[in-house]
Parts: structure tokens; sequence; C-alpha cells
């Protein structure tokens, strides 16, 4: 818990500051300078002119459970749902980078990231990111049956350009941000300049992109607290039956401070009506 608090505080203190960043200057108390590999100081630009083609088969997709992207599932309803409430709220604040994360692990909240992304790629008007932040347990390639030659670990330690690194699946409007190797020191990475810079640049680049970020367990590690102050809000999500609500309500408190879509109910044993309009 001693790691959690420095993070709450270490997130206070960079969410305060992002706040002030175009207002008046308030005196501040000093802060401990870091130690900062120079690999991961920030890059003069970032490009990718092209992005990778992955073709996923239908067999992949339904087989790993990607049913945003099926046209007949009884689920893709569901995300469509979740789709329309996450962009009722983007569009009203204006927000356009949204994290996902969860108390503990074996709550899929990676599944219920790709599934979300994919959802909103299929709307005509927008464009979307996926971005594989979970940097010591990256797995958003794995469900596309997909293995990268470079990820975001090679971006920040090997400078390898993003256009090596991205790829779309057969998705259209979506792009895939993958990770590769575990990061050890990862909220320190998430933290690092080469990382905010990246962040921000994805962030500006098209006014169109809505930008997903697969976050690592809350009460697992500090990352999801870490990058808290470099996303727009936080979507949580919760596995029926196992996640217990000590654990929900620890977690929702760490982020108290970080706007909170929603919470999703994953794995939910509740029976699902009829597909409407399916006979």
């Amino acid at each position: 818990m001693e790691r959690i608090q420095k993070a709450l505080d270490q997130a206070a203190q960079e969410r305060s500051a992002s706040k002030r960043g175009s207002g008046e200057q308030k005196q501040q108390a000093p802060v401990q300078p870091v130690e900062i590999d120079e690999r991961l100081m920030p890059a003069q630009e970032i490009y990718y002119s092209q992005t990778k083609i992955v073709n996923v088969s239908a067999e992949v997709l339904e087989q790993n459970r990607l049913v945003a992207a099926l046209q007949d599932h009884d689920l893709t309803d569901v995300y469509r749902i979740l789709r329309t409430r996450v962009l009722q709220t983007m569009n009203s604040n204006r927000w356009n980078a949204l994290a996902v994360t969860s108390p503990a692990t074996g709550s899929g909240k990676t599944l219920t990231s790709i599934n979300l992304a994919i959802s909103l790629a299929r709307e005509v008007n927008r464009t979307v990111l996926l971005a594989d932040f979970d940097l010591r347990s990256p797995g958003i390639h794995d469900y596309f049956g997909y293995k990268p030659e470079a990820g975001l670990s090679d971006y920040l330690f090997n400078d390898v350009p993003l256009d090596e690194i991205l790829f779309s699946p057969s998705v259209d409007r979506l792009v895939v941000l993958p990770g590769r190797e575990s990061v050890h020191n990862s909220s320190e990475m998430l933290r690092s300049p080469k990382m905010v810079q990246l962040v921000e640049e994805l962030k500006s680049r098209y006014t169109d992109r809505l930008i997903i970020f697969d976050l690592p367990p809350i009460l697992a590690v500090d990352d999801a607290l870490a990058f808290s102050p470099y996303t727009d809000a936080m979507l949580m999500v919760a596995e029926n039956g196992a996640t217990q609500r000590e654990d929900l309500g620890k977690a929702l408190d760490i982020l108290k401070d970080t706007p909170l879509i929603g919470t999703v109910l994953n794995k939910s044993d509740v029976a699902s009506p009829d597909p409407y309009g399916k006979k």
C-alpha cells in the first residue's frame, strides 16, 4: 500500500500541474529529481505514415471472443450499447482518451477493451487507436492471433518507429499499438517524458480519433494510477461472482480523482433476452 500511496501523491501532483498548465502559475513545493533513462527522453518527432495490415480470420475472431467484429453474434449488441454510452459521455465532455482497467486480474478487461474498440471503430465517423499499455503483461496482439516483431517497449527503448509497430486487424478504422516484451519498471515508464510525449501526440494528431488504453489491474500494481493524469476518463471492469465488493471499492477509491465513465460487469450469468429483430 505504501507504493500505491506514493503513486496517489504523484498522480495528484501531475494532475494539478496539468490543470494549471494554461493558467496562472502557482508556487509549489520542490519535487525531488528522478533519474531518467536518456532513451526515454522525448523524441524530436513521431512519424507513422503506414500501418501494417494483419488479416484476421472469422474463426480467430470467434475463437478469441472478439464478438464485436462478428455480424450476427448475439453479444454484438451488448457492445453496441456500451459503445453508445461511452460515446455519449466522451462527446459531451469533448474527451477522446479512455483507459480501461479492473480491480484484479482475470476480470476480462483486455477483452472488454478490444471489443469496445472494435465496436467504436465500426462507427462510420470515428477512427480508433487501441493501445496496449499493460506494460508488464501485454496481450492484445494474442487475441488477433498476431505475433509482433516490435512493440511499445521497442519504441521506448530501441527507438523503433511507430509505423513499424502499429497494425490494423480486419476491422476498418481500427489501429492497434501492441506490446511485446514485459517491462518491469512499468509505472516509471508510463510517466517517462517519451511516453508522455507519445500520449499527447496520439491524443492530438487526429480530431476524429478515439483512443482506448488497456491498463493493468488497479490493485496489482500502481500503473493505472500513475497513468491516470494522462487519460480523460476510466472504465472499470469487474468480474461477476469473482470481483470482491471490497476490492471494487478500493479500486474506485484509488481512482476517485479520475472521471469514471462506469463499471462493466463482465461474465454476467444473467440470462440475456432474445436478440432484438432476430427470429
